[in-house]
C-alpha cells in the first residue's frame, strides 16, 4: 500500500472456487501481484453457506486448485458412490480453501481482503469496502480487474425466493433439515435441480419412508451417469462416454432420437422413464442414486411454486394440497447465473466463464495460464470462446460437441497441450497413459472418427428443438 492506495497486478473480486483456481494458475505461473477480494470473511464461496450434507458433485482429484490435492485420490468401496472416485464434504472444501489461502499470504504475492465489498467507481477506479467498519480503500489496478462474480452460484440459504409463505406454512431452506426438534407430518420438497435431488436422497439415506415426500418438480433433467466422467484408473470409461457422446451425435436424425440414444447407451438418464426432460444444467447422479430418487412417486408437475399456504400450495398450472405440519423444503436457488457471456479476456478486465464443459475449477485455472503464456487479448479470445451455460436439454450438445471443439484448439498450442497434462483438474490428464487398454484404444477410435460429422450435425439437431413451452 501506498499513500494509502493498494496497488496491485491483479484485482480478484470474489474468492470462490472459480477465482481460487484462477489466482493459483496465475501466479503459479508467474511473479504477478494478486489482490483477492470478498463479502465474507473466507475463501471458498458458496461452500461457506452451503448445508451441511452437501458433497462434490465431482470427483475431489479434479477439483480446487491445481497446487494441491483435495482428499485422498483414493475409489469409494461403499454407499452409493461405491466404485467411483472420492467426493469431498462441505466442511472438507472449506478447511481445504482455507489453507490454499494461508500457503499463498507469506509470501506477499497474493493479498486478502475477507469482508470488503467491491465498488466499481469510474474508468480504472475501484473501491475496496469493510463491512465491518466502513472504511474504504482506493485500489490501483496495473493490469487487469478479474470478475469471478460472472457465474456465482445462488444457494438456498442466501437467495430470496420467488414465492410468498402463510405465517402458517413451514418453508426452509435445506440446510435446515439437519436441525428439525421433531418429525414433521410430511416433507415436500421445493425445486429440480441438485440441491432438490440431494435433499430428497439424504432424506431417505436417514430413514424416511418416500411416501412421506412430495416433491414439486416444474421441470424434469437429464442427468449424467456418474461413472462417465471419472479420471485416473477409470478414464477410459471417461473416454468411451465420450465416444458415444459424438457418435450419438453424429448418427442423430433428431434432438428426440439423439437423447434416445443418449439414454439406451446409459450416458444419460432421467429420474421417471414416462416423463420428457427438458432440463439439463450437468448434475450428475450414480445408479444407486438413481434408483433411490425413483422410489419418490408423489411429483407435482404444475410449474413453479407462487405461494406455500397452510393448506395448499399455488403453482403456475394448479394447486397441490398441504398442511400446516408439512416442512416445506426450499431448494429452489438458480445455482450458477445464468449471466449472458461476453469476452473473456478484455485489455483491462477478465471476466471468468466456462471454456470446456463442466468442472468451472478447471476452466478458472485454464484462464489463469492463458493470461500468462498469451500477451494479445485476441489470440486470448480465440484460444477460450466462453461456452453456454447450460440450461435446456438441447444445451447439451454445446457442452459436449461445442467443448471438444474448443479443446481441439487448445491442444492444437503445443504449450498448452503440455500445461493440459499437468494440470490436475484436467478430466482426462494422463489418457495416453492408458493406450495399452484396448477399451481406451476403442474408444478413441470411435471418437476421432465421430467428432467432425458430430459438428457438423450440430445445427441440424438444433433445428428441430422443440419451442418451448
Amino acid at each position: 500500500m501506498r499513500d494509502g492506495v493498494i496497488e496491485t497486478d491483479y484485482l480478484v473480486v470474489g474468492a470462490g472456487a472459480s477465482a481460487m483456481a484462477f489466482v493459483d494458475a496465475l501466479t503459479s505461473e508467474g511473479d504477478a501481484e494478486v489482490v483477492l477480494v470478498d463479502r465474507r470473511h473466507d475463501p471458498g464461496g458458496h461452500w461457506n453457506d452451503a448445508y451441511s450434507f452437501v458433497r462434490l458433485h465431482q470427483p475431489s482429484a479434479n477439483y480446487g486448485v491445481n497446487s494441491r490435492f483435495l482428499g485422498t485420490d483414493s475409489i469409494d468401496t461403499s454407499g452409493p458412490n461405491a466404485g467411483y472416485y472420492e467426493r469431498a464434504r462441505g466442511v472438507e472444501i472449506r478447511a481445504y480453501y482455507r489453507t490454499v489461502l494461508d500457503g499463498w499470504l507469506p509470501s506477499g504475492q497474493v493479498s486478502f481482503y475477507g469482508g470488503h465489498e467491491y465498488v466499481a467507481g469510474g474508468p480504472g477506479e475501484h473501491t475496496l469496502v469493510s463491512r465491518l467498519t466502513g472504511r474504504t480503500v482506493p485500489v490501483r489496478v496495473r493490469r487487469k480487474l478479474v470478475d469471478a462474480t460472472c457465474l456465482e452460484t445462488s444457494v438456498p440459504a442466501t437467495h430470496t425466493p420467488g414465492f410468498t409463505v402463510d405465517p402458517e406454512a413451514t418453508v426452509v431452506p435445506v440446510g435446515e433439515l439437519v436441525g428439525l426438534a421433531e418429525a414433521p407430518g410430511g416433507y415436500t420438497i421445493l425445486g429440480a435441480g441438485k440441491t432438490a435431488m440431494d435433499a430428497c436422497t439424504w432424506l431417505l439415506e436417514n430413514g424416511v419412508d418416500p411416501d412421506r415426500i412430495r416433491w414439486v418438480r416444474p421441470r424434469d433433467s437429464w442427468l449424467i451417469d456418474r461413472g462417465s466422467v471419472q479420471p485416473g484408473e477409470l478414464v477410459a470409461a471417461t473416454m468411451e462416454g465420450f465416444a458415444v457422446a459424438v457418435e450419438s451425435v453424429a448418427q442423430a436424425s433428431t434432438l428426440d432420437d439423439l437423447f434416445r440414444r443418449l439414454e439406451s447407451s446409459g450416458l444419460l438418464f432421467r429420474l421417471d422413464p414416462a416423463v420428457a426432460p427438458t432440463m439439463f444444467r450437468g448434475a450428475t447422479l450414480s445408479e444407486v442414486e438413481r434408483d433411490a430418487l425413483r422410489q419418490i412417486e408423489q411429483v407435482a408437475r404444475l410449474g413453479r411454486v407462487r405461494h406455500v399456504g397452510s393448506d395448499r400450495i399455488v403453482l403456475d398450472h394448479g394447486e397441490v394440497p398441504t398442511s400446516r405440519d408439512t416442512v416445506h423444503v426450499d431448494c429452489t436457488a438458480y445455482g450458477f447465473a445464468n449471466a449472458p457471456a461476453r469476452p473473456i479476456f478484455e485489455p483491462d478486465r477478465i471476466t471468468l466463464q466456462s471454456v470446456t464443459s463442466g468442472f468451472i475449477t478447471f476452466n478458472s485455472a485454464l484462464l489463469g495460464y492463458i493470461e500468462t503464456a498469451r500477451d494479445e487479448v485476441a489470440e486470448q479470445n480465440r484460444l477460450c470462446e466462453p461456452g453456454v451455460q447450460p440450461s435446456r436439454a438441447e444445451d447439451w450438445l454445446d457442452m459436449m460437441c461445442g467443448s471438444h471443439e474448443r479443446v481441439r484448439r487448445l491442444t492444437a498450442e503445443s504449450d498448452v497441450r503440455a500445461w493440459l497434462d499437468r494440470s490436475r483438474l484436467y478430466l482426462t490428464r494422463g489418457l495416453r497413459n492408458h493406450l495399452g487398454d484396448p477399451r481406451m484404444r476403442s474408444a478413441m477410435t470411435r471418437f476421432s472418427t465421430n467428432l467432425e460429422p458430430a459438428l457438423a450435425n450440430i445445427k441440424p439437431l438444433l433445428a428441430t428443438a422443440r419451442p418451448p413451452g
